[in-house]
């Protein structure tokens, strides 16, 4: 993760362009057009990821409305969130919500919209995480819970553990999705790329470890100690959790607090992503930015539509079990993300050489102390490893071998 963040970063500060302008205006240099390809498939993923990603924001939305309108009862019963998003318009009204909020925040541009609403967000966010942790802690068993946390379980690990974890950092760390590259173009020369690169990967741990504290040892009371409930995915979000939560003294204003924190988690990733699809296309058509955000917005809408009506009217449609929200996560998250990656690391390893990356790390201050670690890893490790991502996610989603 930190060698894939100093490279799209930096190849975003030295050129100042988004991930198709930054891949092709070093490919052409160096006679290999091809490379820009990758560029192509860092503008792709975001452009897949945002609509359906923001039928889930709508989701988050919507229980949000019911815990703060004292529905715990009925979100906690078993085929409410079935019956929910098998409808048609109640989906649909959600994620073009979700969708507007998004938009108007990324219209507003990178200082007054972008940077503002995530000054205010994100402490929020860190402090209701926080809060709901340490509450979940006080329930009687929490102890237990939290004990089957923290204690390693290594006959759990396993090949297939790792490579999903390290699978996982695409999403948690923003890697391979442009986004990166597109904030990079916005770094100041006098900021500490390597510096700002740690914050991230501290900062992106201690909330993972929180999220799990505020989350695992609550299911665990709740389900007496039955590991088989800690599932992943919607259905841990959606159909567990709010279980815990009516099991919960208040549990209906901490599931309240829960999913307005999940909503901010989601925007502000949301925000990222548009702001990278609309920077693309500027730098691309030369459109204003108003424009450019009606476009994608416009553009998002209407490839979230299948996505959000997946599990009702279009349910028939699916791949493999898969439904067409889920197909498009596999495309983005399993295929399309791992396969930038390795682009990147052949880019930057072999074309314009580490060299060229580290030269931009030094301008602040002349140092890159992780200067011989970036090199090995991006030459030979990492290109190895996300290989084995890419390898391993495709043989799961085909039933090969299960992560």
């Amino acid at each position: 993760g930190y060698t894939m963040i100093v490279a799209e970063s930096a190849l975003g500060r030295m050129t100042r362009k988004s991930p198709v302008g930054a891949f092709r205006s070093f490919a052409k240099g160096k006679k290999v057009g091809w490379l820009s390809f990758g560029g192509w498939i860092n503008a792709i993923i975001p452009v897949l990821i945002v609509p359906y990603y923001s039928v889930i924001g709508g989701w988050v939305m919507k229980y949000f409305s019911v815990f703060l309108t004292g529905g715990v009862h009925a979100a906690a019963k078993d085929d409410y969130f079935t019956n929910f998003i098998g409808g048609t318009f109640e989906p649909l009204g959600w994620f073009f919500l979700f969708i507007a909020i998004t938009a108007i925040i990324v219209l507003c541009g990178v200082e007054k919209g972008i940077e503002k609403v995530s000054k205010v967000m994100m402490p929020i966010l860190v402090i209701l995480t926080v809060f709901i942790a340490v509450y979940g802690l006080t329930l009687d068993g929490a102890r237990d819970g939290l004990v089957y946390y923290v204690k390693p379980h290594m006959s759990d690990v396993s090949v297939k553990t790792i490579l999903a974890a390290m699978g996982q950092l695409f999403y948690s760390m923003s890697l391979a999705m442009g986004i990166m590259v597109t904030y990079g173009s916005y770094m100041k020369k006098d900021n500490n790329l390597e510096s700002s690169v740690r914050q991230i990967e501290i900062f992106d741990t201690a909330i993972a470890f929180l999220a799990g504290l505020m989350i695992i040892p609550a299911v665990f009371v709740f389900s007496g100690g039955d590991t088989s409930t800690l599932n992943a995915g919607p259905g841990l979000m959606f159909m567990t959790l709010p279980k815990v939560f009516e099991s919960m003294k208040l549990g209906g204003f901490i599931g309240c607090l829960f999913f307005v924190m999940v909503f901010f988690a989601a925007l502000t990733s949301a925000i990222s992503l548009m702001e990278t699809i609309v920077s693309i296309f500027q730098d691309k058509f030369h459109w204003t930015r108003k424009t450019t955000c009606l476009f994608v917005t416009a553009l998002s809408l209407l490839l979230g539509v299948p996505s959000s009506l997946g599990f009702g009217p279009l349910a028939f449609i699916s791949w493999m079990g898969l439904s067409i929200l889920d197909i498009m996560d596999f495309i983005s998250n399993s295929v399309l993300m791992p396969i930038v990656a390795i682009f990147t690391c052949i880019f930057v390893g072999y074309i314009i050489k580490p060299k060229t990356i580290a030269d931009e790390v030094k301008i602040t201050n002349g140092k890159f102390k992780g200067e011989k670690l970036f090199t090995v890893m991006i030459k030979w490790v990492a290109p190895i490893f996300l290989v084995l991502i890419l390898a391993s996610s495709v043989a799961s989603a085909m039933g090969w071998f299960v992560i």
